[in-house]
């Protein structure tokens, strides 16, 4: 994604010679156990220029930050604040690439490459990687980025050109990825989008990865569903539960049959739930001794009525997204509760069940009614010392409070 970095003074000067060697000598003494700011201090005293000295530390503490996503080679490389914050967890763009490589291609254009995070994969996916980033500090970023890491054994290539995405020259390009930056400046209402809302556009976005043999959007979670194509394999990830993107793949990068995928990662493992078309949900049954809450990605996917199936389950009640049943069924797609009682589901009533049961820290999940769960848990002034999970939803015309437990 690409994205506009100020033009702080010394963090040009970081992709330098200078700029790296000093960023080794941190890097030393700091494995040492020497402190940032002791080192900043020593620092100063060689009359190295304040503003290098204060990117350098920062650069520092963000390659420290970045090892989540990018692994051990983060020592090596180089980032901005905004850029990490958007950059992809290698075990999603490794997924991105596994698609590319899969699909028999050999070159990849990555349009918005940013730091070049998802190029990173492409190019351990043997790819040779055409990247473009408009941004100056970025693409400069990118480009020691992608060096370093093009140097590994099995890597492809990589060139880093400065330039705006939609002026791309795609000649010989067998993938194109892109990641295009939302704009909300000026908007009065952010909820609505419109393709016009992406830098670059949707329409361009689509139309670019649809031009290759194989081609992948790589969007938001809570894209409004009616923007996507209708000629593409729409997938939503999930890692540790967190949603973090919807995938558009076009062409050979599409698989066969499939229109809707709900991806979950949990624990550096892989699971897939995978639909022709939108799932009709399941019908509605009695509340059973479970309750599962399915994960994000199985929501927007719409594939509510595929895991409903394979749990033997059905909904507590339409439209609204638990499932229950007698049976525990373990899956990665959901989280399974196990009700224990029910209580009142008026507050005051509530604030007395959970107080006789000496409940002082609780948990709070909710589909289906209008309740604020940091605002509800003030109000019950719970003062006890066990734990509890209550599930406040509908069941046929009733609200309900379940008394509940996490099923590890």
């Amino acid at each position: 994604m690409s994205h506009t970095t100020t033009s702080a003074p010394g963090w040009h000067e970081l992709a330098e010679p200078a700029g790296l060697n000093l960023l080794a000598r941190i890097a030393t003494a700091h494995s040492a156990g020497s402190s940032l700011d002791a080192i900043g201090q020593r620092l100063r005293k060689d009359n190295i220029e304040p503003s290098m000295i204060a990117a350098a530390l920062t650069q520092t503490d963000l390659r420290a930050k970045a090892a989540g996503k990018f692994g051990p080679v983060a020592s090596e490389l180089l980032f901005t604040r905004a850029g990490l914050e958007q950059a992809s967890r290698a075990i999603v763009s490794d997924l991105h690439a596994a698609r590319f490589a899969a699909a028999g291609c050999t070159t990849v254009a990555d349009l918005g490459c940013g730091l070049g995070a998802e190029s990173v994969s492409f190019l351990r996916a043997g790819l040779d990687v055409r990247a473009v980033e408009i941004d100056p500090l970025t693409a400069a970023y990118a480009r020691h980025n992608l060096a370093v890491v093009a140097a590994e054994p099995g890597c492809g290539s990589a060139t880093v050109t400065e330039a705006d995405a939609e002026s791309s020259d795609l000649a010989g390009i067998d993938a194109v990825f892109l990641d295009p930056a939302r704009r909300t400046a000026g908007h009065r209402d952010t909820r609505r989008v419109s393709p016009d809302d992406y830098s670059p556009s949707l329409d361009f976005a689509f139309e670019a990865a649809r031009s290759a043999i194989a081609g992948g959007v790589k969007l938001g979670p809570g894209l409004p569903r009616e923007l996507l194509p209708d000629d593409a394999e729409a997938q939503w990830v999930s890692v540790e539960g967190a949603l973090v993107e919807t995938g558009v793949w076009f062409g050979a990068a599409a698989r066969p049959g499939i229109r809707r995928a709900a991806t979950i990662i949990q624990r550096n493992e892989v699971h897939e739930l995978t639909g022709a078309e939108d799932a009709a949900d399941a019908e509605v049954r009695e509340l059973g001794q479970f309750v599962y809450e399915p994960d994000g990605a199985v929501i927007r996917a719409r594939l509510i009525g595929t895991l409903t199936t394979q749990l033997h389950a059905g909904m507590v009640r339409e439209g609204i997204a638990y499932l229950t049943g007698d049976a525990l069924v373990p899956t990665p797609f959901a989280t399974a509760f196990r009700v224990l009682e029910e209580l009142p589901a008026g507050e005051k009533q509530l604030r007395k069940e959970l107080a006789a049961r000496d409940i002082g820290t609780l948990e709070i999940k909710k589909r289906g009614v209008d309740v604020d769960p940091a605002s509800m848990r003030k109000r019950l002034k719970l003062r006890g010392s066990q734990s509890a999970t209550i599930i406040l939803t509908r069941v046929a015309d009733r609200h309900v409070a379940l008394l509940a437990e996490r099923v590890r």
